[in-house]
């Protein structure tokens, strides 16, 4: 698991080198990466690629087993949107890096069957507490405050 996140936080770092917001997610099938992703909205001008759902399309198109086996490592709890796209992909589990900066919807995800696992990680904290001190407005515009 700890190699999982790692790759996620890899993601996180490379969208804040890029200019972006540092939140990174890989999906993980049978214990194969098969989609990294990050926080593209600004390199791209996106409206939707949050990391996970940047994962999400990096995997490319599956099989519905392959989602229902898989496992979403992020960096940061889900947001509606990102929640919305792992059930509707049927995702069984999340690993979620910290929840301390922003508390996503695990709530339901939880109610509606997800195994939501919280590692509170340090280094993912100290990323996301270092990014908002330094670009609070683009922050509040990621997640529509």
């Amino acid at each position: 698991m700890e190699r999982f996140m790692q790759a996620a936080l890899e993601e996180a770092r490379h969208g804040l080198d890029e200019g972006g917001i540092p939140i990174g997610a890989v999906l993980v099938h049978r214990g194969v990466i098969i989609g990294r992703g990050r926080n593209r909205r600004v390199q791209l001008g996106s409206a939707v690629l949050h990391g996970e759902m940047d994962a999400l399309e990096n995997a490319g198109r599956h099989p519905a087993e392959v989602y229902r086996e898989s496992t979403l490592y992020t960096t940061l709890s889900p947001c509606p949107m990102c929640s919305g796209a792992i059930l509707l992909y049927g995702i069984p589990r999340v690993v979620v890096g910290e929840n301390c900066t922003f508390l996503g919807e695990e709530a339901l995800l939880r109610e509606r069957g997800v195994d939501v696992q919280v590692l509170q990680d340090p280094e993912c904290i100290a990323l996301m507490e270092a990014f908002i001190a330094a670009s609070p407005e683009l922050w509040h515009e990621d997640i529509g405050e």
